[in-house]
């Protein structure tokens, strides 16, 4: 099938400035989550699931996506993804308290599953003979976002800027993300989108989905939720659980994340050098130091652990979709974005558990009886302020060390891997050539 004439150049600037939205989501709610927490009085576990509900609407919009991408085109549904981008900013603006903020955060998730179901395939099209490479520059902007979302927020609540328009500080820092979703919005509208891959190979469907059985692709999606759950749970709760352990838990994020677009950038010597699967292995061994470092140390090792934690996850996400787009073509649109889904949803059950396991250690930590509400509607400076200053100071790097053991388990798994792929490579070598 003859592709229509594209400019791939805008076309992937227009999905990083989709990307951009759906990450500055992600750094502006790591920053202002605590905030949340106590202007609608919420638990660590209402702000876990809250937290989680936007890894909710990722898997469900985009396995759905990625399941109708070939059917509506990539333009649709990005157009889609910015209406529901829209309405989930204006939402949490102008939430209420715990279902306003459920709401706007779910409508957000989908929105940035909405992106993914749309983009990761659209970066494989235009770039057919360099995916791995692009997708890794296509997500650099993931953390870009977010190293960008957390320095407004760091700034702003350092400038001690006070509400504007009536607005509080929160809400303009959440309102900052229209600008770019208007951007994308736009360019989307008025640009010529190619079909998917699989659909101008002549793939059919038929085909697409039976590789969805093949082991080695079933093996990268159990993987997929270990990637996702040691770089995403991790950064979107830095801020919780370093909070008592630093002065600056946020910019601990800012460094991961500020470590992850370089090493993105850098993607293509690194890949080229190591191999996918051997850049996962790697990575795997730096993020389970990383996590280590951070859980363990205090002072400026804390920021010497999340520059190692950052080098280890920066190339896990797109790594993962680009090792499926180049060794499992034939699983297409549908499988980049199983691959996504499977991601975001192990992150959105991984979060609600953690935060009841959080609020449990806190409860633990505290005199025997206490409830945990009213030391976290304390006031500043009391004793049970203080109290629950403690137990979440020894709570929060107990969780680190709970999440810990996924990299671990990746190490192990991704030597495997290695391993596999080069007996593959070996015994496709060793076939003999049919005339």
């Amino acid at each position: 099938m003859q592709q229509p004439t594209i400019h791939r150049g805008q076309l992937f600037l227009a999905s990083c400035l989709a990307l951009l939205v759906t990450s500055l989501s992600f750094g502006i709610r790591a920053g202002i989550l605590n905030q949340l927490g106590e202007n609608f009085h919420l638990s660590a576990s209402q702000l876990g699931t809250i937290a989680a509900t936007a890894f909710w609407g990722f898997p469900l919009a985009v396995i759905i996506g990625g399941m109708v991408v070939d059917i509506i085109g990539m333009k649709k549904l990005l157009l889609l993804a910015c209406v529901f981008h829209l309405v989930g900013i204006l939402l949490t603006v102008f939430a209420s308290g715990y279902w306003t903020l459920f709401l706007s955060t779910l409508l957000i998730g989908i929105a940035n599953g909405t992106v993914e179901a749309a983009c990761n395939p659209l970066v494989a099209a235009i770039y057919p003979d360099n995916k791995t490479t692009k997708l890794n520059h296509f997500h650099l902007w993931f953390p870009g976002g977010i190293f960008i979302g957390t320095l407004i927020v760091f700034f702003y609540n350092k400038a001690g800027v006070g509400p504007i328009g009536g607005w509080d500080p929160w809400k303009v820092q959440v309102a900052v993300m229209l600008i770019p979703t208007l951007i994308y919005g736009y360019l989307v509208s008025r640009l010529k989108f190619p079909v998917t891959e699989r659909v101008a190979a002549g793939v059919s469907t038929g085909d697409m989905y039976r590789s969805l059985l093949n082991p080695l692709f079933v093996f990268m999606i159990i993987c997929m939720f270990g990637t996702a759950i040691t770089e995403l749970f991790t950064g979107q709760w830095i801020d919780v659980l370093l909070k008592n352990v630093t002065d600056n838990p946020l910019l601990i994020l800012t460094l991961e994340t500020g470590v992850m677009v370089v090493g993105r950038g850098l993607a293509e010597p690194v890949v080229h050098k190591l191999s996918p699967q051997g850049v996962l292995l790697i990575s795997s061994a730096l993020a389970a130091l990383g996590i280590y470092l951070l859980g363990h140390t205090t002072g400026n090792m804390v920021f010497a652990g999340a520059l190692i934690f950052g080098m280890g996850v920066c190339y896990f996400w797109p790594t993962m979709l680009g090792f499926v787009s180049e060794n499992l073509p034939k699983t297409g649109a549908v499988g980049l974005n199983f691959m996504g889904g499977a991601g975001m949803f192990a992150v959105s059950i991984y979060m609600i558990l953690m935060g009841s396991h959080y609020d449990k250690l806190l409860g633990d930590k505290l005199p025997a009886g206490a409830d945990l509400k009213a030391y976290t509607d304390a006031p500043g400076g009391s004793d049970m302020a203080n109290a629950l200053a403690e137990a979440k100071k020894a709570a929060g790097p107990q969780i680190l060390d709970t999440t810990l053991i996924i990299p671990i388990v990746l190490v192990f798994a991704f030597t495997g891997l290695v391993v596999y792929m080069r007996g593959r490579r070996k015994t496709q070598l060793l076939t003999p050539v049919s005339a």
